[in-house]
């Protein structure tokens, strides 16, 4: 976590949570379902999203192309905005203390391509090593190529499979008692998402539910 408040929050949810969280990663990185963590304390609260990137841009792949990287970015700037994601109830007076939005996977592949670089290297001197019979040198050639093709598609395919988008926000409210409701219009805004397994901490206790995007509307009388 970046942010100590956060921290702080967030972190009575990981035993409060644990049994959900096991059920969920059996069905891990499923497309149209990611997960909202949240945290009442006082009159603060954490926030804790992930969502797969084909929930927020589309596309799990590396982004490559330039209306790639606008989709990122613009995802980016709309997820930094919780308050236009998660709509609190407007009696309750909340505003955004801290927000931070980071999209994970692309480090994975940068590693991957890395180590592909080291297998091409390696190619490379032995064939020099093997120039001497032509015969021996295009079989294994051709052998290592189909590998190499294979463990490429195989590392990309594990790269999309982690890609997902992970925002973090710290709130605070002037009038707690005051928060009736949320309304995601996160599903307005991100229309290949389809539900959020929701997991909430607060004086009286842990809770989950399942918002989805038919009605995208979480009830928080039964908290305060």
């Amino acid at each position: 976590m970046k942010f100590a408040p956060i921290a702080c929050l967030i972190l009575p949810l990981v035993p409060a949570i644990a049994g959900a969280e096991e059920t969920r990663s059996l069905g891990a990185h499923e497309h149209g379902s990611g997960t909202l963590n949240i945290a009442f304390e006082g009159n603060s609260i954490a926030m804790e999203v992930e969502a797969p990137g084909a929930d927020i841009v589309g596309f799990e792949h590396e982004a490559t192309s330039d209306e790639d990287r606008k989709l990122i970015e613009t995802a980016v700037a709309n997820l930094g905005k919780p308050l236009d994601l998660f709509v609190l109830s407007a009696e309750a007076g909340c505003s955004v203390v801290s927000a931070s939005v980071e999209l994970h996977g692309d480090e994975e592949h940068d590693d991957h391509d890395d180590e592909h670089a080291h297998d091409d290297d390696h190619a490379n001197e032995a064939k020099d090593d093997h120039a001497h019979d032509d015969d021996h040198e295009h079989d294994t050639k051709d052998d290592h190529d189909d590998e190499h093709h294979d463990d490429h598609a195989d590392h990309e395919d594990e790269g999309a499979e982690h890609a997902e988008f992970h925002a973090e926000y710290a709130l605070t409210c002037s009038d707690m008692s005051a928060l009736s409701k949320i309304e995601f219009t996160y599903f307005e805004r991100f229309p290949n998402a389809l539900e959020l397994d929701v997991q909430i901490v607060s004086a009286k206790g842990a809770q989950a539910h399942e918002v989805e995007r038919d009605d995208p509307v979480l009830d928080l009388q039964s908290l305060f």
